[in-house]
């Protein structure tokens, strides 16, 4: 399985009164994460977006478990969690600078066509990022 890491040094505009980021910014990192991994990978999102494809979210879960504040760096792991052709999840942990955990998420993914919001295959559409995937998707033992 391959874990890619970026760092997220926390802006006070990403915190609320009491200094804390704001919950919604996580997901921001995790499509910071998400968009690394793809890149760690050796894709660009941008490139499927010109080809008239699209990953939108269909599912979020994030389960907060420590506050990240104002000035601290963050540490977003990303990896593939499941993929099936069609839907990607990705799995994510963000980590507090101490290496605490600070929150656990995935996101579920659809390829669809940018026009018409009607599934395709990445297997068909892209046949060497579909290859990868299935070799970057973790193992179910």
């Amino acid at each position: 399985m391959i874990v890619s890491k970026s760092e997220i040094k926390v802006r006070y505009a990403e915190t609320d009164q009491m200094g804390v980021v704001y919950h919604g910014n996580y997901l921001v990192w995790m499509e910071v994460g998400r968009t690394q991994l793809i890149e760690d990978l050796g894709f660009q999102y941008a490139q499927m977006e010109e080809d008239g494809i699209i990953s939108p979210v269909i599912d979020v879960h994030i389960q907060y478990k420590k506050p990240v504040k104002y000035g601290e760096t963050a540490v977003v792991e990303t990896w593939l969690e499941d993929y099936d052709g069609i839907r990607s999840v990705y799995g994510y942990r963000i980590l507090k600078e101490n290496g605490e955990l600070a929150a656990e998420a995935t996101s579920k993914h659809v390829i669809v066509k940018k026009d018409s919001f009607r599934p395709v295959s990445l297997r068909k559409h892209f046949p060497d990022w579909h290859e990868v995937y299935e070799k970057a998707k973790m193992k179910k033992e």
